[in-house]
């Protein structure tokens, strides 16, 4: 047994390593199709097992073209880091040890090293030790961990007791969201029964904030149990929702705040950039991606609340099987799961090597290439930032030679395209405020200043190049 894992796991890192060595050069997106990658991978499964060898080599031949390359220092779409090394390492450790991270007794490392990471966590951001932490797949699931909290919490203050009696007959939840509110907050809202569209929408400015004076009158107009959402980092312009004025009303209201923080949450670390995240203790509950600014492997998010037996009672029923180690941390009672990955531990090992000025640097470098990219296409007459880069966002809409604004969004559209293909650098399309427009998202802790100008320059090609169907 022991040489057969040994075997394998040399003959897996050896692709591992190989695969990282290339990343920096490779083509950033993937260059198999669907139909490629099924002749390649989809045999009939057989009656008899195939040679582990075998296996492991063919998933690595598929992934050199058929993934694409987030862990690159070039990819710059959808707010994705990549992971540091000694994350990466730690996660092959956890797939070795498989732990399952539900209760102490199960895996103490994996409950310490929990415990340890979200008193790390909340001193980084500036939340007192005594917030409670889960951790789970994202922050879809961060978000939804931290309203069922909140649900618990503002049901309980109406002397409603939900876990036992459901929503039938139960007290009307207040919900407030932004305009802007990630797709995510609407998704967990619909999971917990209060419904993506039975809530009240606070109007939000050019660069998606919400707007407070707004958020005073909904706040005002309702009664009864109330949870509002806010945004630290819009996920199109990396702007902020003024917490520093939203969180005072919320609390005159008795309103359960909750900050959606996948990325924006770390500007917390940067004396710089931190007053962006003036208001964040008025936070009732918090979510974040560790994947992004963390720079570890998925699947990584944490839950955050000020109300740590909230946090709790919303989410445990314990098993007949299951005694609680009182004396230690149970993971479980803080996720929506049981049995999962031991995922603080890749969080620990990025943290423990990065060190306070680490994590610090890489955030203020991404904000740092964001503004270097901007300004180097904004020097272009055919290129219109659209936001005003305060983080790691850029929006980008481009125009014709023509000048013709109506032909402004189907230009872009296939300047997207020209750059996804040339291979160079990756860059999605979004649409902002009825235009469409590239978005550029800096957060893998590897890019330097020369990728973003070869990026840059890549772009530029594909302003100049894109004749194709005559509207350059």
């Amino acid at each position: 047994m022991g040489g057969m894992h040994e075997e394998l796991l040399h003959r897996a890192a050896s692709h591992a390593v190989a695969y990282l060595d290339d990343i920096r050069n490779r083509h950033v997106a993937a260059t198999l199709t669907g139909d490629e990658l099924r002749t390649m991978l989809g045999v009939p499964l057989a009656e008899e097992g195939s040679d582990p060898a075998a296996v492991i080599d063919a998933l690595a031949s598929a992934g050199r073209d058929g993934t694409v390359a987030t862990q690159g220092p070039r990819y710059f779409g959808f707010v994705i880091g990549g992971s540091v090394p000694a994350a990466t390492a730690a996660d092959w450790l956890i797939s070795a040890w498989d732990q399952n991270a539900c209760v102490f007794v199960m895996s103490p490392i994996a409950a310490v090293v929990e415990q340890i990471v979200a008193g790390w966590v909340t001193s980084l951001v500036g939340l007192p030790p005594s917030w409670s932490a889960g951790f789970v797949t994202g922050c879809q699931m961060a978000n939804f961990t931290s309203l069922i909290a909140a649900r618990h919490h503002v049901l309980r203050e109406a002397g409603w007791d939900v876990e036992r009696d459901g929503l039938f007959g139960a007290p009307p939840i207040d919900v407030i969201v932004s305009d802007e509110s990630h797709f995510t907050i609407f998704t967990a809202l619909r999971m917990l029964g209060l419904g993506a569209e039975r809530l009240r929408r606070v109007r939000t400015d050019s660069q998606g904030r919400m707007r407070p004076e707004h958020a005073s009158q909904l706040l005002r107009d309702g009664s009864g149990p109330c949870i509002i959402c806010a945004q630290a980092g819009n996920v199109n312009t990396g702007a902020f929702d003024p917490l520093a004025e939203i969180g005072p009303l919320a609390r005159q209201r008795g309103a359960w705040l909750h900050v959606d923080g996948a990325f924006g949450l770390w500007a917390a670390v940067s004396p710089a950039l931190q007053p962006l995240v003036d208001g964040l203790t008025y936070a009732d509950s918090i979510a974040t991606d560790a994947h992004k600014w963390l720079n570890v492997p998925y699947d990584s998010g944490i839950a955050m609340t000020a109300h740590p037996e909230s946090h709790r009672r919303a989410l445990l029923l314990a098993a007949h099987y299951i005694v609680e180690t009182r004396s230690e941390r149970d993971p479980h009672e803080f996720t929506p799961e049981e049995s999962r990955r031991a995922r603080a531990i890749p969080i620990y090992a990025a943290l423990r090597t990065l060190g306070r000025s680490g994590l610090r640097a890489i955030v203020e470098r991404c904000c740092a290439h964001a503004r270097r990219i901007a300004g180097r296409l904004a020097a272009h007459p055919r290129v219109h930032i659209l936001n005003d880069v305060v983080l790691n966002q850029v929006l980008v809409q481009f125009v014709p030679s023509s000048g013709d604004p109506s032909q402004a969004d189907r230009f872009t559209q296939q300047v997207i395209a020209r750059v996804q293909a040339d291979g160079t650098c990756w860059a999605g399309g979004t649409s902002w405020q009825g235009r469409s427009a590239m978005r550029i998202s800096f957060s893998n802790w590897s890019t330097t200043d020369e990728d973003v100008d070869r990026s840059a320059e890549a772009i530029l090609r594909a302003i100049d190049g894109t004749k194709a169907v005559g509207l350059a």
